[in-house]
């Protein structure tokens, strides 16, 4: 075969750093949506951005030519840059993240489940909501990095 086909859809997750509210109403779109430039600027696809005061979801498509790591090191480190420079705020996201796959007929479900981060939150916490995605997705983890 000539040529590469890949269909690799993530749903990443990640919180500021200790998961203290940071991220602040009257600016959030702003970060969503610088968020789906730099998704963009670094050739993937963002599907859909969203997320509370103390962490972002983000769907999106990666090519091949992709490492996830990198990605999301790059990802991290041009928002809080950006957080940085343009709002003029102490803000540092925490290490780590969660990367669970999506299937292309899930897609609309992650998207609807991202968009609708702030109506879910009010039943759930981040690390409720967290713990659930590791589970569903049979990732085994140490509670004690979870904190």
């Amino acid at each position: 075969m000539p040529s590469s086909h890949v269909s690799s859809n993530f749903h990443l997750v990640f919180s500021t750093k200790e998961r203290l509210p940071l991220i602040k109403t009257e600016w959030r779109e702003r970060l969503h949506a610088y968020l789906g430039g730099i998704v963009k600027g670094m050739d993937a696809m963002p599907f859909a951005i969203g997320g509370v005061a103390d962490h972002v979801h983000l769907l999106v498509s990666l090519k091949s030519k992709h490492r996830l790591d990198y990605f999301l090191r790059d990802l991290k480190a041009d928002s809080s840059n950006w957080i940085h420079m343009e709002l003029k705020n102490e803000f540092e996201w925490q290490k780590g993240y969660g990367a669970f796959s999506v299937s292309p007929s899930s897609l609309d479900g992650v998207k609807k489940y991202i968009v609708n981060q702030e109506k879910h939150h009010m039943k759930k916490t981040f690390q409720t909501e967290y713990v659930e995605l590791l589970n569903l997705s049979e990732i085994e983890y140490d509670e004690k990095y979870l904190r």
